[in-house]
């Protein structure tokens, strides 16, 4: 008797076919829209994850050459470009649910403005509360072509900036800057004299005061955008016998923090120099 065939779907697809059942949670528009915001953080969460794990371990194997097929059932290499379709394809319709959810709240009475739509009253709040909370939270760094650029953290945001010089003649000059999300809420609901409720992100606020960061040193314009990498996180076990488990876990899981990029996720409006002279990097 002939054994049954069964399609076979690879666990990378598949696992991305399950985030899928996530967004579709956050289209849905009988799921109350505060659970649909819910749901599209969940499902980033899932993706930056599966980054760390998933694509880090086939990239892995990927290195290994014929013996990765025989290991993995397929190629690894022909698999990436196939989860980086998915994953671009998933990351439009995030955007589409997105925008269709910031039109919802806005029916609500319910605003997500940027640096670039706020009032007289708004600035002021900004300010204040930029000098009295947000600077003393940040650290800036200077990139320049001499050093190697500075260690970004995983589960973390920046903003990569443009010192734009006065000389023309001169070259412009480039920082990083930790967005301090962990400590600092990251939506910041503004004040206002109606019963409209305004928010902004925390990247908006260090961006509209960022010129205040640098002015000593003097520069024409400043130009600032979001960047954040993924690392790979996989665990690993070390094989040195003369180690406890528990020695060789706790080892494993500081070691994350240290693993290879594997993606990079910036700003689509940023500048070609910018993104020219990080890669560079």
């Amino acid at each position: 008797m002939a054994k049954k065939s069964f399609p076979y779907i690879n666990r990378e697809i598949s696992w991305l076919s399950f985030n899928e059942r996530v967004l579709q949670e956050a289209a849905d528009k009988t799921t109350p829209l505060i659970e649909r915001i819910k749901f599209l953080g969940i499902f980033s969460n899932n993706r930056d994850e599966f980054y760390r794990v998933r694509v880090a371990t086939v990239r892995r194997l990927s290195k290994l050459g014929r013996k990765a097929v025989s290991l993995y059932g397929e190629d690894p290499i022909e698999l990436l470009p196939k989860l980086q379709r998915k994953v671009i394809e998933q990351q439009n319709r995030f955007e589409e649910i997105y925008t269709e959810i910031l039109k919802e709240l806005a029916d609500n009475n319910i605003y997500m403005i940027n640096e670039r739509q706020l009032n007289a009253n708004q600035i002021a709040f900004i300010k204040n509360y930029f000098h009295s909370d947000v600077l003393p939270a940040l650290f800036p760094i200077m990139v320049d072509d001499t050093k190697s650029f500075p260690y970004m953290k995983d589960k973390s945001g920046y903003l990569f900036v443009k010192l734009i010089s006065i000389a023309e003649k001169k070259k412009n000059k480039f920082a990083l800057i930790e967005i301090p999300s962990k400590i600092i809420n990251r939506f910041v609901v503004l004040p206002t004299e109606d019963e409209k409720k305004y928010i902004i992100l925390l990247d908006d606020i260090i961006r509209y005061c960022v010129n205040e960061i640098f002015e000593v040193f003097g520069f024409r314009s400043v130009e600032s955008y979001n960047i954040k990498l993924t690392r790979d996180a996989e665990l690993d076990i070390d094989n040195d016998v003369s180690k406890s488990m528990l020695e060789k876990i706790s080892k494993g899981i500081k070691d994350r923090k240290k693993g290879l990029p594997v993606r990079f996720v910036y700003d689509a409006a940023m500048p070609n120099d910018m993104l020219s002279f990080i890669m560079k990097k």
